[in-house]
């Protein structure tokens, strides 16, 4: 008898243990949705971002993105994704800010990042607001292509260089 009252002891402080760990990772996960403003921007392409993602301001979050479309009607924006942030009430951003996708670490997510920019002229707060400097991610495939076709480029060039002298 004794053996079953120490058995159920020691599933409830495990029980407990599991509980405060859930409690400790909801509170350090900051899922807390961002009530703010929206402003959108286009890019190329948008690799690793998708909604939810953090939209960041020097490594502090200050937004997150809410959605994102394929432009697919026929005019210059044509096959532009139309990326659709929501940013804290707080943040004015100039007009000249640049929106790009930053990759957190070599193997992991991707996030929006937003470097202010100098000019006096803000981004409007009624849900109109536009970015229009962006950058695409980079992507490993593509620099390690050019890091190898640059190579390549390089090794003929100092071949000719040679033979000329």
């Amino acid at each position: 008898m004794g053996h079953n009252v120490f058995e159920t002891i020691l599933g409830a402080i495990v029980l407990a243990m599991g509980g405060l760990f859930i409690v400790f990772a909801y509170s350090s996960a900051d899922l807390n949705k961002v009530v703010g403003y929206k402003v959108s921007a286009n890019f190329p392409m948008v690799d690793g971002v998708k909604e939810g993602t953090d939209v960041k301001i020097n490594g502090v979050k200050v937004g997150s993105v809410e959605n994102m479309r394929l432009n697919t009607a026929p005019d210059a924006n044509q096959y532009l994704v139309t990326v659709t942030m929501t940013l804290d009430k707080s943040i004015e951003l100039p007009t000249d800010t640049i929106a790009m996708i930053a990759s957190e670490s070599l193997m992991g997510g991707k996030y929006m990042s937003l470097e202010p920019g100098v000019d006096e002229d803000m981004i409007k707060t009624d849900g109109t607001g536009r970015i229009m400097r962006t950058q695409a991610p980079m992507r490993l495939d593509d620099l390690i292509g050019q890091l190898i076709y640059s190579n390549k480029r390089s090794d003929s060039e100092t071949k000719k260089t040679a033979e000329k002298q």
